[in-house]
């Protein structure tokens, strides 16, 4: 018995590293692409943005902001293979219902990624970013925009969007596992509203309309994980009867 289990919990080891090898591989191989799609993505970003020029501040600065794009670019294209990759791992143990509708969530959890990336660039960056210049006027500064500071602070607010824009996903692949329920949600329902509060204030300047704008998407994308979870198990609760039924 005990080594049915060494023997079963090495080859979960061997499928789990096979995984993160692939994954890997993606990583430097979309690594590599994105040096090249740095240069249109510098040119996009800088221009479609803010309107003057960024400063250079040190001689560096361009190189680092070119690898950063790089890093992120992979980062994004690698997404995909990721969840497959994921999907691959867990789908042994799940049924054959079970496997077709988990991995039709890598296209939404990709769409909401990509959601998340365009509500926080195109609505929320350019808002925040206006908020911090007059801010500067009003003090009588002078802003210099430095092309480091500017990308870093764009990456700062932009990517952890398209993160938590996959809570739906990852609230309906952990209610299928049954690792989460509807019921456990409106149970901490307080205590995630004061984590995503926190989170909210952390990629937000310091101002009500910022943050507002932060957590009221956040708080409706918690509230449409819970119905998400209710019809993800009602979903799964008839799928088993049904595999009981055929038994």
């Amino acid at each position: 018995m005990k080594d049915n289990l060494n023997l079963l919990v090495a080859e979960h080891i061997v499928e789990l590293r096979k995984r993160v090898i692939i994954v890997v591989v993606a990583l430097v191989v979309f690594t590599i692409l994105g040096l090249f799609l740095s240069d249109p993505l510098f040119v996009y970003l800088s221009e479609n943005a803010y309107q003057e020029d960024l400063k250079g501040f040190r001689v560096q600065d361009p190189l680092k902001v070119y690898m950063q794009l790089a890093f992120i670019i992979s980062l994004i294209c690698t997404f995909p293979v990721a969840l497959y990759q994921l999907w691959r791992f867990v789908a042994p143990g799940l049924f054959s219902n079970e496997r077709k509708a988990t991995l039709s969530y890598i296209p939404i959890a990709i769409a909401l990624f990509l959601v998340g990336l365009a509500f926080s660039y195109f609505i929320l960056f350019p808002f925040v970013l206006n908020f911090m210049l007059q801010l500067s006027e009003r003090m009588g500064i002078e802003p210099m925009v430095g092309v480091q500071e500017y990308f870093t602070f764009l990456f700062q607010i932009t990517l952890p969007f398209g993160v938590l824009f996959e809570l739906p996903v990852v609230v309906l692949f952990l209610t299928r596992l049954g690792l989460l329920t509807p019921t456990l949600l409106r149970k901490i329902r307080k205590y995630s509203y004061f984590v995503l509060l926190i989170i909210a204030g952390l990629i937000t300047p310091p101002d009500i309309f910022s943050h507002m704008m932060v957590t009221v998407p956040l708080l409706l994308l918690y509230e449409l994980s819970i119905v998400i979870s209710a019809y993800a198990l009602r979903k799964k609760q008839r799928s088993e009867k049904a595999n009981e039924q055929t038994v």
